[in-house]
């Protein structure tokens, strides 16, 4: 993994943590409480880890219809 850009920004109690790849440009976002800067920052981070592993396997589709 390359180098992660983080952006904070603060919106009244609660505190939105974008990080984005610098490689590829993908990125993840992660809302938490604002007193709590730094598992924001760590929630993004795995989430963009996760995506950019291909993430969790998806559950298997149930056949039939879906609309």
């Amino acid at each position: 993994m390359s180098e992660i850009y983080l952006e904070l920004q603060r919106n009244g109690n609660f505190l939105r943590c974008t990080a984005v790849d610098a490689a590829t440009g993908e990125e993840a976002i992660a809302i938490g409480p604002v007193n709590d800067p730094e598992a924001v920052k760590r929630l993004a981070v795995q989430k963009l880890r996760n995506k950019l592993s291909g993430g969790p396997p998806q559950p298997p589709r149930k056949p039939g219809i879906s609309a």
